[in-house]
C-alpha cells in the first residue's frame, strides 16, 4: 500500500502551471515598473509606494482571474457531461461510430474495434469518461480547482513581486544600486523557476533556466527603457 502511494505521487500540472504563471508574471511586471521608475528618476519613496500598489493590484487581479477561468472551464466540463449524456441516449449510434473512430486511431481494427465497442457499452462511466477525453479533449475539474487555483496564482504573484521590490526598502538612499541587485535577484529567482519547471517535467535543465531568465529580464528591461526615453536618456 505505501509503495503504491508513492508511485502516484505526480506533481499536478496545474499546480506547476499556475505557480509559475504568478511568480513569472508578478515578478517581470513589477520589476519593468521599478526600473522605468529609477530610468525617469523618480525618488525611492514614489518606486516603494508605486511597487506596492501594483503588488496590491496585480496579486487581486491574477487571483481573480485564476478562479473565474477555472470556474468557467469547470462549468464547461459539466455541461459536455450533461450533452454527452444526452446524446447517449438520444442518438446512440452516433455515439458508437465516435468510439470507432478514437479505437481505429489506436490501431484497433476489423473485429478488435466492435469488440473493444462491447465492452466498453457495457461500462457507462467508461464510455463516458472516453468520449470527454478522448473526442472533447475535456479532463475533470474539481469543485474545490477554483479556488486552490486562486490561491497558488495570486500567492506567487505576490511572491514575484516582492523579489524585486525587497531592495528597495533596504537601499531607499541609492534607488540605482537597488535596481541593479533587484535584477540580480530576479535574474536568480527566473533561473530557479525554469530550473524547478525542467525537474518537474522534462527538458534540459540549463538551457530551460537560461531561457526563462531571458524572457523574463528582456520583458523587465522594456520598463527601464521607457523610464530612460522619458527620463531624456539620461540615469
Amino acid at each position: 500500500m505505501a509503495q503504491r502511494q508513492q508511485m502516484e505521487q505526480h506533481p499536478r500540472p496545474t499546480l506547476l502551471s499556475d505557480f509559475i504563471l504568478g511568480g513569472q508574471d508578478g515578478l517581470v511586471n513589477v520589476l519593468g515598473i521599478l526600473l522605468g521608475l529609477v530610468a525617469a528618476g523618480t525618488e525611492s519613496r514614489i518606486i516603494i509606494i508605486a511597487g506596492l500598489a501594483a503588488l496590491a493590484a496585480e496579486s487581486l487581479a491574477m487571483a481573480a482571474v485564476a478562479y473565474t477561468s477555472t470556474e468557467s472551464r469547470r462549468k464547461l466540463y459539466a455541461s459536455e457531461i450533461a450533452r454527452e449524456q444526452r446524446e447517449m441516449r438520444e442518438v446512440p449510434e452516433l455515439e458508437r461510430e465516435e468510439v470507432r473512430v478514437i479505437l481505429r486511431d489506436w490501431g484497433y481494427e476489423g473485429a478488435e474495434v466492435e469488440e473493444m465497442l462491447q465492452r466498453i457499452e457495457r461500462k457507462p462511466k467508461a464510455w463516458l469518461d472516453l468520449m470527454m477525453a478522448f473526442e472533447l479533449n475535456l479532463s475533470p475539474i474539481s469543485p474545490n480547482a477554483a479556488r486552490e487555483s486562486a490561491l497558488i496564482v495570486g500567492g506567487s504573484t505576490l511572491l514575484g513581486h516582492l523579489i524585486p521590490l525587497l531592495p528597495f526598502f533596504f537601499l531607499a538612499a541609492d534607488p540605482h544600486l537597488a535596481a541593479y541587485i533587484a535584477v540580480v535577484l530576479s535574474g536568480a529567482t527566473l533561473f530557479i523557476i525554469g530550473w524547478f519547471e525542467a525537474k518537474l517535467t522534462i527538458g534540459n535543465l540549463l538551457r530551460s533556466a537560461v531561457r526563462m531568465v531571458i524572457i523574463g529580464l528582456g520583458s523587465g528591461f522594456a520598463g527601464f527603457l521607457i523610464g530612460l526615453a522619458l527620463n531624456g536618456g539620461h540615469l
